[in-house]
């Protein structure tokens, strides 16, 4: 119950949200996604998005969870609810539903604050129940268990998990890394 800095662990929130619109039928895996500007411009762990570029949800989910990716998590943000902030209170009122009581999103990635931002706060037992909810969704491990993927040909990018676990541990399949100097590391796990 101890409050810290999820750092990218609340990009599960990102996943978790956009596999509820792919269920609920508003959004397909197939579905193209326009990189903004905004999206291009994000820093940390990337998959270095161009603006006008357009990639699946499908791809940008595997880039999120794989690669950590920062500017696919605020991609696939602004096409979900038109801006970060937007989809920030969805973060917010989900983490409620959940009852992450102890948990305050103001960001989509996890990235450190900018001057004048809040940080992100959670807790280990608010995680695990995020977690917990996440794994209803059987895509989930599919798209957390993933080691090695290409995310593009041209020019050629590998994405490998954070998730050292994944190499290591027998019977682990997810679920999130996370780490800035500030937050250390941080992981939300799973195994079977």
């Amino acid at each position: 119950d101890v409050p810290g800095y999820p750092a990218s662990t609340l990009k599960v929130m990102d996943l978790m949200l956009v596999l509820q619109a792919i269920q609920a039928g508003t959004l397909k895996p197939d579905d193209p996604v326009r990189v903004t500007a905004e999206a291009a411009r994000i820093g940390g762990s990337q998959v270095y998005l161009k603006e006008n570029e357009s990639f699946t949800v499908d791809e940008l989910l595997y880039a999120l969870m794989v690669q950590s990716a920062n500017d696919a998590a605020t991609a696939l943000a602004i096409h979900i609810a038109g801006s970060k902030d937007g989809f920030v209170a969805m973060m917010n009122k989900q983490a409620q539903s959940l009852r992450m009581r102890s948990t305050q999103f103001h960001s989509v990635h996890g990235l450190p604050p900018a001057d004048g931002q809040q940080p992100d706060i959670s807790t280990a037992r608010d995680l695990a129940y995020l977690a917990r909810a996440v794994l209803a969704y059987p895509e989930t491990l599919r798209y957390t268990s993933t080691t090695e993927r290409t995310f593009r040909e041209q020019p050629p990018f590998i994405m490998r998990n954070h998730n050292r676990l994944l190499f290591t541990f027998e019977g682990c399949d997810g679920i999130k890394t996370g780490y800035f100097r500030q937050a250390g590391y941080s992981i939300i796990t799973t195994a079977k």
